[in-house]
């Protein structure tokens, strides 16, 4: 596991994709702090590492990174950690546009 504060690059995320799911990265991304946690099994190993390092439960949210497909599928905002009635999220999905877009524009500033 990892905390991407600085970058990395597409390839260095295909070869972290092919050590565990082969084509997909799990990920956590911090919105406050513009962070972005990967490579683990499981969503809530990054939450709870993203947490360790000061980070707050609201601005973390689960995804999937697809480094092989185009940009339009690279992302994929489904994980069990976003489900959250609390704030509206009922489902495992980012529900909110504006959040999705923030997401996107996080993981493209971490990973060229």
């Amino acid at each position: 596991m990892q905390i991407i504060k600085d970058t990395i690059t597409l390839n260095e995320l295909k070869k972290i994709a092919q050590n565990l799911f082969g084509d997909m990265v799990k990920a956590v991304v911090d919105v406050e702090n513009e962070y972005v946690a990967i490579d683990a099994e499981l969503h809530a190993d990054l939450e709870s590492l993203m947490l360790q390092q000061g980070s707050k439960q609201a601005n973390l949210w689960g995804i999937n990174l697809y480094p092989g497909l185009p940009d339009n599928q690279f992302i994929e905002f489904d994980s069990l950690i976003n489900i959250r009635p609390s704030v509206g999220n009922k489902s495992r999905n980012v529900e909110n546009g504006q959040l999705c877009k923030r997401i996107t524009e996080i993981v493209a500033k971490r990973i060229k």
